[in-house]
């Protein structure tokens, strides 16, 4: 199921505390991090293009409404590079 259907009813996001922390492990260990949030007007996944940084408010591309991460909560995709 893709991120952007609508029919999920399960949530994509997480507390910001518990990915900030988690995110903060992978960094340290090499990983490159990219945060998602869900945009509280339309639903639409966004995905922020600066790695392995944390922000608290997103811009949604769709519908220009600005989300809170910190009230909404947030997710991340990890990218290893091989060595």
């Amino acid at each position: 199921m893709a991120d952007s259907d609508s029919s999920n009813t399960e949530s994509l996001d997480h507390p910001f505390d518990e990915v900030a922390m988690q995110a903060e492990q992978i960094i340290h260990a090499g990983g490159i991090v990219y945060f998602k949030f869900t945009c509280q007007k339309c639903g639409a996944r966004q995905t922020f293009d600066v790695p392995n940084k944390l922000y608290t408010h997103g811009n949604c591309e769709e519908c220009g409404t600005t989300s809170s991460l910190v009230d909404n909560g947030c997710n991340f995709l990890v990218v290893w590079q091989r060595s």
